[in-house]
């Protein structure tokens, strides 16, 4: 199933502003996510994807980031212990 991002409410220039695509999904992980956001905040599968995709992005950039952080404390321990 694919899914589509659509905002009907956003004006013609808001949505011309804006740059969506297009992902493809298995039909049954699609019906099930849907069952699943029912009763939630997310008012569609589009959203939901969105969602999970903006979390799980920022956790591995974050993990990326965080790596490097963790190297350079570990390398000014060593330099200050006279280890480097």
């Amino acid at each position: 199933m694919t899914l589509k991002y659509i905002d009907d409410i956003m004006a013609s220039s808001e949505k011309e502003k804006r740059k969506y695509t297009t992902i493809t999904i298995p039909a049954p992980l699609f019906e099930s996510i849907k069952k699943s956001i029912k009763d939630t905040g997310f008012s569609s599968v589009s959203d939901y994807a969105t969602y999970i995709l903006r979390e799980t992005t920022a956790e591995l950039n974050s993990k990326k980031g965080g790596k490097k952080s963790e190297d350079s404390t570990i390398v000014k321990k060593l330099r200050a212990l006279g280890y480097m």
